[in-house]
């Protein structure tokens, strides 16, 4: 797969190294950092990238350059229908 110098952070390369749970967000270099259209104007923000290996990594935008969790595909899925269906709505009922 062709890449730029851009894909290669520090030595790590997210296309052949492995990805793992708690590693710095920063090292997931190349990869699309997205947020909800809902999500405030200070940045309190959770943000999904979706990893050249089909994982998806979540980091707190608050803080980008710290841990990435980093969930398979089938976790990430679980857990949207789990949103969608109303399940943590009590997370946030004032």
């Amino acid at each position: 797969m062709d890449r730029d110098v851009d894909d290669v952070y520090g030595g790590y390369d997210v296309y052949n190294d492995d990805v793992y749970n708690g590693m710095a967000a920063t090292q997931l270099a190349g990869v699309a950092w997205q947020k909800s259209r809902h999500s405030n104007s200070q940045g309190s923000c959770v943000e999904f990238a979706r990893l050249p290996g089909g994982e998806v990594a979540v980091r707190n935008s608050r803080f980008p350059d710290g841990p990435a969790l980093v969930y398979t595909r089938a976790e990430i899925e679980a857990m949207l229908l789990g949103v969608k269906d109303g399940e943590f709505d009590h997370l946030i009922a004032g």
